[in-house]
């Protein structure tokens, strides 16, 4: 079956962004899930007069997509957040060094990737598609070998049958499922109590967040604080120091970011089916540049961690400018 590649695109097109959801699941990283779904197109296209239809196409696709992810992470390059690589700052002390690591660093994911608003949603399948890319799950899985990664996903999250995984990898069913177990097992012990986590933003939940945007802005210590749990964290990538404890976040922000009010403005928006906030620093020319992405996860009773982006090219994975004026607001 010969196609061009204006052709091609066309039945591409339908699973370009589950595919690049799966990518990222398995990569931790938004850029290198896009150049890999780049080389399934491009691979597809080239072989796709092989494929014959004996399998269907989204099942193909996948098998060129794992594979290529698979690729990817022999170089390896495992996907970290700060909370992975050391002990924490637990005393509001300040006597502490931020230190900046040159590493791989997991990356964010827009949650509008997972279900457009043009497309209508079941409820059920909205909150399982969050739950496989919360940022705790996607860290979690960074710990497992990648062919265990690949199979705990193909099998648990994707739904696809054992022996159609072993097609995918070229393996047995009898090896599928040793690996899925295997994989069961090491997630279990790294991964976060589903009780911990709330599914969706409800609309105190929602409250809490404009609260924490607003307080943000005021430079409001005593509110934020009211709203994070005793055992509170705060991780900011690429800075390998991080924060537990209410008293050691505070102290840092007391002391190092909300020196005065109205130093920032900040938006809200959404990253890995959880709640986010999109933080500019003002200027003194009236302008306000890019600062950071925090992604909340909240809990029973308040917020459990605060995960801070601080490279700039995450707003661009978000389609949200680098800098904002008069001229170029954000529409909110």
């Amino acid at each position: 079956m010969s196609v061009d590649s204006e052709e091609f695109a066309v039945l591409f097109a339908p699973y370009r962004r589950e595919l690049q959801v799966h990518c990222y699941r398995m990569l931790g990283s938004m850029h290198d899930a896009e150049d890999v779904v780049q080389e399934t197109y491009l691979r597809a296209w080239r072989s796709f007069d092989s494929f014959e239809g004996r399998s269907k196409l989204r099942h193909w696709l996948y098998r060129i997509a794992t594979n290529a992810a698979l690729r990817e992470l022999e170089k390896g390059h495992r996907r970290s957040l700060p909370s992975g690589l050391g002990n924490p700052v637990e005393e509001p002390s300040g006597d502490y060094t931020l230190e900046r690591l040159d590493v791989p660093w997991l990356e964010p994911i827009p949650t509008t990737l997972l279900h457009p608003a043009s497309e209508p949603q079941d409820p059920a399948d909205v909150v399982q598609q969050r739950r496989s890319v919360r940022l705790a799950f996607v860290a979690a899985l960074q710990h497992l070998p990648p062919r265990q990664r690949a199979v705990l996903l193909l099998r648990d999250v994707l739904a696809f049958r054992a022996s159609e995984v072993a097609g995918l990898l070229d393996i047995t069913p009898a090896a599928a499922n040793g690996l899925l177990q295997r994989a069961r097992d090491k997630l279990a012990e790294v991964a976060p109590s589903e009780q911990t986590i709330s599914d969706t933003l409800e609309p105190d939940q929602q409250h809490a967040l404009n609260e924490y945007m607003a307080a943000f802005e005021r430079a409001d210590i005593p509110a934020l604080q009211r709203m994070l749990l005793a055992d509170a964290s705060l991780e900011m990538p690429p800075l390998s120091t991080w924060f537990s404890g209410v008293a050691a976040i505070t102290g840092f922000w007391k002391s190092r970011i909300l020196t005065s009010p109205g130093l920032f403005q900040v938006f809200a928006t959404s990253a890995n089916g959880q709640p986010a906030a999109a933080m500019y620093k003002r200027h003194a020319d009236g302008s306000s540049h890019a600062e950071a992405l925090h992604v909340l996860t909240f809990a029973p009773g308040g917020i459990a961690r605060i995960v801070v982006f601080l490279e700039p090219t995450v707003f661009e994975l978000f389609d949200l400018p680098l800098a904002i004026d008069q001229e170029n607001p954000i529409a909110t």
